[in-house]
């Protein structure tokens, strides 16, 4: 109840903010926006057309603005730049982070971003694009904020907070001061604790923790969110292979990517092939679904074909027609269950703590006991319906042998996949389930062949 209260009373904020741009009424809009989080703002005008959502804008201060920017949605953000010139998108870009700033130019053509970074005023935020711009977004170079507080390692307590206020000022989030020596080679990380309650006259060497988690520029992002979760980090420095400070990738960076990475793999369980919303063209949302369904209609023909070759069987003991559904269902949703704990446990890169033998002798013991319950019910339930032993025999010692592979094939694959380098979420979409259906239906009419 109190979910839906909120999302009345922020579409009813919505419909106030949108009237008030139609009647062009700043001092409502100045007074209705303040103090209201630039997130809360983001997701607002959204909804908003790219003019009304750039008048919305022209009232506030850059800073906010450019906030509000950044958190815009990928196709959102390609739309609504369209509105602004170049070098009206540099003043924004002056006052982001350089991560941030990079997300937005990589959304431009070269033209464009060439006049923008031309447009650019500060220098230093200059070089750190250029520099960025360099790396592949999806490493761990092409996710690093250039903006960090670091201090040299012979430096007093009091040199160091005179750094810390001078280079604080382009710095959002201060985590922590990262020390270097004389050729910016990392060498730890200070907190600002000791800073402060250290001593004047103590050197930085003297309280500096040698012992800092870092990654290199060359690492896959899907690796950082992993260090980072694992040793619950609100920040990690960024290093190059000679170990000089490069940047640092901060816990709003990495919750974009885990965010991206859940919505990859929901629609590659979903069977989409692509990156798609529900707001894009007709054609875009029919090509992503399309290869699936493909896939699963191939299965289909294979299927409708296995039954065919035991045409005889059916013909001789009908009844075995309609046990087909409780096979396949079955088969499919248990491959499923043990792909998606499998996924997920490659995703938190936990899959090979045990070593695969033990993993295996888990999944067939798990499989087994669910296998001879499953058995049990449905020889019950079969022989309830249809007061036929053999049947029911069949049936059940089908559906254990179904499962049995079904969690099998659903624990394999994935780790198969994985290792050929293909996002294991595929495993558990149509993909596994077609599968498993022509798994089924074959051990269904092979145990039906050699009982009855």
């Amino acid at each position: 109840m109190e979910e839906q209260l909120t999302f009345e009373l922020s579409k009813e904020f919505a419909g106030q903010l949108q009237k008030a741009v139609d009647d062009r009424d700043d001092a409502f809009i100045k007074q209705t926006l303040e103090g209201v989080n630039p997130a809360d703002i983001t997701e607002t005008l959204e909804e908003f057309s790219s003019a009304d959502s750039r008048y919305v804008l022209g009232l506030l201060d850059t800073e906010t603005a450019a906030e509000i920017i950044s958190n815009l949605d990928e196709d959102t953000l390609k739309r609504f730049l369209k509105v602004y010139s170049p070098r009206e998108i540099a003043t924004f870009i002056d006052v982001m982070d350089s991560d941030d700033a990079v997300d937005i130019l990589n959304e431009l053509s070269a033209d464009i971003r060439e006049e923008i970074i031309a447009s650019l005023s500060n220098k230093e935020k200059i070089d750190h694009i250029l520099d960025l711009l360099r790396y592949d977004e999806d490493v761990a170079g092409g996710l690093m904020a250039k903006e960090l507080i670091k201090a040299n390692v012979n430096w007093t307590i009091e040199q160091t907070i005179e750094e810390i206020r001078r280079q604080g000022e382009n710095v959002t989030q201060i985590y922590a001061v990262y020390v270097v020596d004389n050729y910016n080679t990392l060498l730890g990380k200070v907190s600002l604790r000791k800073i402060l309650l250290a001593k004047d006259g103590t050197l930085i060497k003297d309280i500096y923790d040698e012992e800092v988690i870092s990654v290199q520029t060359n690492v896959d992002k899907e690796e950082v969110v992993s260090i980072m979760k694992k040793y619950d980090l609100d920040a990690v420095p960024v290093v190059n292979l000679r170990g000089k400070l490069m940047g640092r990738i901060t816990i709003d960076d990495v919750v974009d990517v885990m965010t991206e990475q859940a919505e990859e793999e929901r629609q590659l369980m979903s069977g989409i092939s692509e990156d798609v919303e529900e707001d894009d063209s007709i054609w875009k949302l029919t090509r992503a679904r399309i290869p699936w369904l493909v896939i699963g209609l191939i299965g289909s023909f294979f299927g409708a074909e296995v039954i065919r070759q035991f045409e005889g069987q059916i013909a001789v003991v009908p009844i075995l027609a309609s046990f087909i559904p409780l096979i396949t269902a079955t088969g499919g949703n248990v491959a499923i269950q043990s792909s998606s704990m499998v996924v997920q446990s490659l995703a938190t890169k936990s899959v090979f703590q045990d070593s695969n033998f033990i993993r295996l002798m888990r999944v067939i013991a798990v499989a087994i006991l669910n296998g001879l319950l499953l058995a049990v019910l449905a020889f019950t339930f079969s022989y309830f319906l249809r007061h036929d032993m053999q049947v029911s025999i069949v049936v059940a010692v089908a559906l254990s042998c179904v499962v049995l592979l079904a969690s099998l094939s659903g624990t394999i694959t994935p780790i198969v996949l994985d290792k050929m380098g293909i996002n294991p979420a595929a495993a558990s979409g149509p993909f596994i389930t077609t599968a498993n259906d022509l798994l089924g239906l074959a051990v269904y009419f092979m145990v039906a062949y050699f009982l009855l």
